[in-house]
């Protein structure tokens, strides 16, 4: 029955479920005996022995919580019996050394990207249209209705089709109940630049009103996603009188990149002979930068080229068994490799914050991340929440009882090589190996700022499912188990369940997903996400997110 049941670290005083245990079974593991004493649902956990109140609660060989009141061995983890907890960190002068992956089965090996001029290798070829205030929305709507359908971008087809059904059987006075639901197979347009892999929008909020640091920090934002290198061009929208002045995007975008050569095109409304005239301006100069834009061809690259951002969202039980260790390993293996690899979410790192820090490569770099930490902690307690409150009542229901347990967790998919930089909300990663990002745990928010740090693909581990996606950015869809990854195979892109039914070992699962990884670098698999054009882009204020 040991099959039944997962020892995280030899520190633990907590097991996991690995299927749903019924009350009052005996289970042998390591040579002692356990009972629950209650049903265990799978992802779930039971405390090893007996507890009295406050008693401090292991897992992942860390703290994550204390318990609430005096307990028995075999009682299931609640939110009723434990609370979160965690340790104080602190920097301390650690000389760390990690065992590198074997990575010879990829030291050869190269993605077909998109070659920038300075030096920056993107895994697709967008156009990219920008609103400098939320104003411009409702124009590049238009925009977007105008061309995504003409150039072979549009996948809303299907739904167009059958609300046409639906609307002509009204029309006819027939029973709508007894429509055909089956899925269609209308064919598909033809695109028509083959070397443009799509036009995107960046609708938001923001631009004016707000504080005047909204519209800087939005200006940095967009200037750095015109700066990806997955964009070839870019369209300018902007109204003119609005706090975020098109002199102040370009200054934060040159300032990012001096030599930025791409084509930037920039139209201001409240100058233009009329709305009409712009929109139309704006369509033809847009289609002969796209013309541009389709000569460039992808060329082989080194893994080195390759920026990942590792993600989790709708996590459960079994992400930080599973798909977040796997995506730690293929971390290690790009870090070893020269490439970047960029961990964010900062609200899900609480309780693993002295594991990064000790594998920071140098002091400042520790004392970064820790200031960033500590300001966004405490700016969350100053209106009456905290880090502790991250999990959401997906996350409890599958298992996730503290933040502490979901940070252990989440922190996996870093892996465990060297932390080489700490970057700030729009700070774009420079140097080779694992940099944290700071940014909330919200899904959107997160993969937002991960696409601003220079991210050219995402790993998007999940137990719950979500259809997250990025503009710019690929977002691949890593399920921690078979049932999600069957239940949501039109989200799913990769099942990591045979982790958790011991037919594949972390590393294993790792060294695939990156081979995956390089399929969709190279134009070869095109994600879910990006196939439903998944677009989600939300900047973060600053202000408090989870």
């Amino acid at each position: 029955m040991s099959n039944l049941i997962l020892k995280i670290n030899s520190k633990d005083n907590v097991l996991v479920a690995l299927q749903d245990i019924p009350a009052n079974t005996e289970i042998i593991f390591e040579g002692i005996k356990y009972k629950t004493l209650e049903e265990i649902p799978a992802k779930h956990k039971f405390f090893m022995n007996n507890m009295k109140n406050g008693d401090e609660i292991f897992m992942y060989g860390v703290l994550v919580g204390k318990v609430q009141y005096d307990l028995s061995a075999g009682t299931r983890m609640t939110t009723d019996n434990t609370k979160h907890a965690a340790e104080p960190f602190y920097y301390r002068d650690v000389d760390y050394h990690w065992t590198k992956p074997d990575v010879s089965k990829f030291i050869n090996k190269t993605f077909k990207g998109y070659h920038r001029s300075n030096g920056d290798v993107g895994t697709a070829n967008y156009w990219l249209f920008i609103p400098t205030v939320f104003c411009e929305n409702r124009n590049l709507d238009i925009i977007k209705e105008s061309l995504y359908n003409e150039l072979g971008y549009a996948v809303d087809e299907k739904y167009k089709n059958y609300t046409h059904q639906l609307v002509e059987a009204i029309s006819k006075g027939e029973n709508m109940d007894e429509l055909d639901f089956s899925p269609s197979n209308i064919p598909k347009k033809e695109r028509v630049f083959k070397n443009v892999d799509g036009i995107k929008f960046l609708n938001h909020t923001g631009g004016c009103g707000g504080t005047r640091q909204d519209a800087d920090t939005l200006s940095k934002l967009l200037a750095s996603y015109a700066d990806h290198p997955n964009v070839a061009g870019v369209t300018l929208l902007s109204l003119g009188c609005q706090h975020l002045q098109i002199e102040n995007f370009k200054k934060d975008l040159y300032s990012r990149n001096p030599n930025f050569d791409k084509p930037l095109l920039v139209f201001e409304q409240q100058k233009a002979e009329s709305e009409e005239m712009m929109i139309k301006k704006a369509i033809f100069e847009t289609l002969k930068g796209l013309l541009e834009i389709n000569k460039i061809e992808r060329e082989d690259a080194p893994l080195s080229k390759l920026c990942v951002g590792v993600k989790c969202g709708g996590s459960d039980g079994f992400s930080g068994i599973s798909a977040n260790p796997a995506v730690g390993h293929l971390a290690d293996i790009l870090s070893v490799l020269g490439a970047k690899v960029l961990l964010a979410e900062f609200p899900e790192l609480c309780g693993a914050e002295q594991e990064l820090i000790d594998r920071a490569v140098d002091q400042p770099t520790a004392e970064k991340f820790i200031k960033l930490m500590t300001e966004y902690d405490e700016l969350a307690h100053a209106v009456g929440s905290g880090f502790y409150m991250n999990p959401s009542p997906g996350n409890i229901k599958d298992g996730l009882i503290t933040d502490a347990i979901k940070s252990a967790g989440a922190a996996k998919k870093g892996g465990s090589s060297p932390v080489v930089d700490v970057l700030d909300y729009t700070e774009p990663a420079t140097k080779p190996g694992l940099s944290l990002v700071c940014t909330p745990g919200n899904d959107v928010e997160a993969t937002t700022g991960k696409a601003a740090s220079g991210a050219t693909l995402i790993l998007f581990t999940t137990g719950l499912g979500t259809p997250t996606g990025n503009p710019v950015c690929p977002v691949i869809k890593v399920a921690t188990n078979t049932a999600l990854a069957t239940r949501m195979s039109d989200i799913i892109d990769i099942d990591t369940g045979a982790i958790v039914r011991g037919e594949k070992t972390i590393q294993e699962m790792g060294e695939d997903i990156l081979d995956f990884c390089i399929e969709v670098a190279s134009g070869n698999i095109i994600p879910k996400a990006v196939a439903l054009n998944q677009d989600d882009f939300i900047p973060w204020k600053r202000g408090v997110s989870l």
